[in-house]
């Protein structure tokens, strides 16, 4: 027998310092389809896997980087905060919840709007976080969604609202559930004056984000996969008695009954907008009528 690939000394052993530990970080497994790939390929590929591209959720940073043209865009009322109209406690005060939360996700709210260019075309988008509090609609997402399409209705801009939420913030309660109207209201004078509105539902959309402003787009659009609904379907199941079917709530089945226009890959995404918003491009209006809208 060959000497080449016998071991001529046992027990080797190599120093902890000698150790090379994979670095944290490199390697991203598909939560659904289990494929294994670099984290380089997988941020080219938007954060959704080349095989069977299930989309991860990612950050408003993360959509204004990739839909506004060189990255470049300027946001609108960054520094909005949550006051504590109710004095609300739980297992930890309000504001004290807030503040560990600004400082575990670097957000100042469950939501971010921006202003820029999209392959050429002006566009306001409002895009929320759910690692700040579950994405949860209190009345600064309210306020700072209102006040976005109020820069969009000023300056004849597309409004698109990329809603992930669970639904109104507890914390705030009646304060919560009044944002469903406001924005409502506001979306209301954006068709008026002929502005398109696009809404993109991502992973998960429910609660009263769902019951307002997310389903009331020109376009109702929606990531692969994403979780849509109202209530949690333990809740609708307990209700009406009956098992749900396969894939309720999900993107498809919502699609498959009507509630959604299409369904779009994250990295189609940018094309798709861009066609959309040719298509609806908005008429210039007189300078007469632009003062009424400034109004």
């Amino acid at each position: 027998m060959s000497s080449w690939f016998k071991r001529k000394e046992k027990g080797i052993v190599t120093p902890t310092e000698q150790k090379k530990e994979t670095p944290d970080g490199l390697w991203y497994k598909c939560p659904e389809c289990k494929t294994v790939a670099t984290m380089a390929e997988h941020k080219r590929l938007l954060s959704t896997c080349g095989s069977c591209h299930h989309h991860d959720r990612i950050d408003a940073a993360e959509y204004f980087d990739f839909l506004f043209d060189n990255h470049e865009y300027q946001e609108l009322d960054a520094e909005l905060r949550s006051a504590d109209p109710l004095n609300f406690v739980d297992t930890k005060a309000y504001p004290q919840r807030v503040a560990a939360t600004e400082k575990n996700t670097g957000l100042k709210d469950a939501v971010r709007a921006a202003h820029g260019q999209l392959n050429g075309l002006g566009l306001v988008v409002a895009a929320m976080d759910f690692k700040f509090i579950g994405g949860s609609m209190g009345s600064v997402v309210g306020e700072k969604i209102a006040r976005a399409i109020d820069y969009a209705r000023q300056n004849r801009l597309p409004f698109l609202m990329i809603s992930r939420s669970g639904g109104a913030r507890m914390m705030e309660a009646g304060y919560s559930l009044m944002q469903m109207a406001k924005t409502s209201a506001k979306l209301a004078l954006l068709s008026e004056a002929g502005i398109p509105y696009i809404s993109l539902l991502t992973d998960p959309t429910t609660g009263g984000v769902t019951a307002s402003f997310a389903m009331l787009g020109d376009f109702n659009i929606a990531e692969p996969g994403a979780l849509i609904g109202f209530a949690g379907p333990r809740v609708i199941k307990e209700t009406i008695g009956k098992d749900l079917p396969k894939g309720f709530q999900s993107a498809e089945f919502v699609l498959e009954h009507g509630f959604l226009d299409f369904i779009v890959d994250r990295k189609e995404l940018k094309q798709k907008l861009t066609d959309l918003l040719t298509m609806l491009k908005p008429a210039e209006v007189p300078a007469a009528e632009k003062a009424v809208l400034v109004r």
